[in-house]
């Protein structure tokens, strides 16, 4: 429907890749944002392991076809790279590589015969990631769910177009037609959304998440580094984490307590204990609604506004 760099290169329907978010994008919600016509990516996050990979990427394929995509935290492959290693073994069409330098990667990735791309932050990420030669990049605004910069998609999504000539698609507070409208309308090439699919059915993750999230206003979110403390989970201090607010955030946000205090006071089983990342758009997912049809419903919509005479 919508012709871009992106859909022509990767044969997709629709402009619009499904986020690789870790502990939630499983093969089943990769799978059917696949089979919706965009491309669904595995969050392999840091404590995947390959026989996960294995499993969810077979679970995608036989929902989604073969066309496979299979995100990677850069940070976490500089200590270890086999969830490199196992990704490259399915064969994937694209292969993220976020959250620090790829160089170590990208030329592994080439030889898999997978495009590789990189989520930025900065212009100064963006610069380090053509230095290593990725095919594409993501600008990835301050409003996205999870780890993220503290840039607002806009400026950055302008700033890193006029920077670069690599294709560049948009993340970050993109929840309707209107939002991927308005990303291709500045010259994006795609977007990829997270949020917008976090109440979908076919998500994995705690079960009060959903309706956490169809609960949540847009201003109903923190970006916060309490729950990496919480979970011992390493992630460099310069990525914060956006959340849905909760009675945790609001004892222990920004008030420097130190990592066995928080980790007690933590409990990923309660609603108001444990952390749903999420994004600014928390106030547009008002229900539970399959993935494909969400994807489905935000390229038609952007394709009609996109279309509009003025």
């Amino acid at each position: 429907m919508i012709d871009t760099w992106l859909t022509r290169e990767l044969g997709l329907e629709v402009p619009i890749l499904g986020a690789p978010m870790g502990g939630r994008a499983g093969g089943l919600l990769a799978g059917e944002v696949t089979r919706a016509g965009g491309l669904g990516l595995l969050g392999a996050a840091r404590y995947a392991t390959p026989d996960w990979i294995a499993e969810e990427s077979a679970i995608a394929r036989e929902i989604g076809g073969e066309l496979l995509g299979i995100g990677l935290m850069t940070w976490s492959l500089d200590a270890d790279d086999s969830l490199l290693d196992a990704a490259l073994a399915e064969d994937p069409r694209v292969v993220t590589l976020s959250f620090g330098d790829p160089a170590p990667y990208v030329e592994r990735v080439h030889e898999a015969g997978a495009l590789a791309v990189s989520q930025v932050n900065t212009l100064d990420d963006l610069r380090v990631v053509e230095r290593a030669g990725v095919d594409f990049v993501i600008a990835q605004g301050g409003e996205a769910g999870g780890h993220t910069g503290r840039i607002g998609t806009l400026p950055l999504l302008q700033e890193v177009l006029d920077a670069t000539t690599l294709p560049v698609l948009a993340a970050g507070g993109i929840g309707t037609g209107r939002g991927l409208a308005a990303v291709i309308a500045a010259g994006a090439e795609g977007a990829m959304i997270g949020t917008a699919l976090l109440a979908s059915p076919e998500t994995i993750g705690p079960e009060y998440a959903r309706a956490k999230l169809i609960e949540a206003s847009s201003a109903d979110t923190v970006y916060t580094s309490i729950f990496d403390q919480a979970r011992d989970q390493p992630w460099p201090a310069r990525w914060g984490g956006r959340a849905l607010a909760n009675e945790y955030t609001t004892k222990w946000h920004g008030q420097g307590a130190d990592n066995e205090t928080l980790s007690a006071a933590y409990d990923p089983e309660d609603p108001d204990l444990g952390v749903v990342y999420a994004g600014e758009v928390a106030g547009l997912v008002t229900s539970e609604r399959p993935a494909g049809e969400v994807v489905r419903t935000i390229a038609t919509d952007a394709e009609r506004l996109l279309r509009r005479n003025f």
